[in-house]
């Protein structure tokens, strides 16, 4: 995924991630375990990032298909119109837990890496409440239009909008249980844990 992102936002995930030197945790059986569930994350992203990428050769090859049979012989699969709309929907709400894993959402640090280590850990503290309160939010908003989503079928493929709306369920669960798994770490780990994230340019575009 392209776009500017924060350098030092990227390095202070890695860092919240990995952990760095002074880190209070309970020992080398606890670090194995966290190493064991980045593995297990970094897996279950992969395996995603694979099933997206294949949805993406999907949706092209119905639109251009589309397109081909709608100006060469006057006709169209009107289905690939709705399935096209589906899969952008859940390209972009699973991708967006996929990087916020990366550390790829946007950033702006323009404050954050003037301040001292114990700020930076601060503002990343905070931060990460705020992303929790906020996939709750949308956890709390999917489920209260659940039924309503549930029994309303899109027009022409009859397919129940849950699987579209849906995924607010996936994006809130997956980004809130990322960023409170971050929010644990950087607790146990204290300023100590943001010490890799030295002062870097606000954005920049990383290819």
């Amino acid at each position: 995924m392209d776009g500017p992102v924060s350098e030092a936002g990227r390095q202070a995930v890695e860092a919240a991630r990995d952990g760095e030197p002074g880190r209070r945790d309970g020992g080398p059986q606890d670090g194995a375990i966290e190493r064991l569930i980045d593995r297990l994350i970094d897996q279950l992203c992969a395996l995603v990032e694979a099933g997206l990428a294949v949805l993406m050769v999907a949706m092209v090859a119905m639109v251009l298909g589309n397109v081909v049979l709608r100006y060469a012989f006057g006709t169209g699969i009107v289905v690939s119109e709705e399935l096209s709309r589906l899969g952008l929907v859940w390209i972009t709400f699973a991708g967006a837990v996929v990087a916020w894993r990366r550390g790829l959402h946007l950033g702006v640090d323009t404050v954050v890496v003037l301040l001292p280590a114990r700020g930076r850990w601060l503002c990343a503290l905070a931060s990460e409440v705020a992303a929790l309160v906020c996939c709750v939010l949308v956890v709390a908003g999917t489920a209260q239009q659940h039924d309503i989503s549930a029994t309303t079928t899109s027009l022409v493929a009859g397919i129940p909008l849950i699987w579209m709306y849906g995924m607010g369920y996936v994006a809130g669960a997956g980004i809130g249980a990322l960023a409170l798994l971050r929010l644990v770490r950087l607790l146990r780990g204290g300023p100590a844990a943001l010490q890799a994230a030295q002062p870097a340019p606000a954005a920049e575009v990383v290819a």
